[in-house]
């Protein structure tokens, strides 16, 4: 990776934040994490990052909500969703909503790397 890009993840459980935090940090990636959409709000303000890992059940929000609240602040933010309960509709209205990918937890770390380099390699030459 050419330089070093910051991801906000977005998930109610510790160990999914801890996990992904520890995957990515070995990759070079910066993190930060949010337990709840509200905290992820409260983030996106002050920070600039570059990708942000959204899981789509929040105790506070759905994970599509909060996406297109994100992309109203940062329209240029690579946002990937990610679901333990994946179905047809939630993919379609995740894509349709601007999601730049909607992955079905738990996610294989290579997998998820390699989906966030293509979007970020997409998101640079736009």
């Amino acid at each position: 990776m050419d330089n070093k890009k910051d991801v906000l993840i977005v998930d109610d459980d510790r160990a999914t934040l801890q996990i992904l935090s520890r995957i990515l940090q070995r990759q070079g990636y910066g993190t930060d994490a949010a337990e709840t959409g509200r905290e992820a709000e409260e983030k996106i303000v002050g920070a600039n990052y570059d990708l942000a890992l959204i899981d789509v059940k929040l105790p506070d929000t759905d994970g599509v909500e909060l996406m297109n609240k994100i992309h109203a602040v940062k329209p240029g933010m690579v946002m990937i969703l990610m679901t333990g309960f994946p179905s047809v509709d939630n993919g379609i209205k995740a894509i349709d909503s601007g999601a730049d990918a909607y992955l079905v937890k738990p996610v294989p770390a290579q997998e998820l790397l390699k989906v966030m380099e293509e979007r970020l390699r997409n998101k640079r030459r736009t």
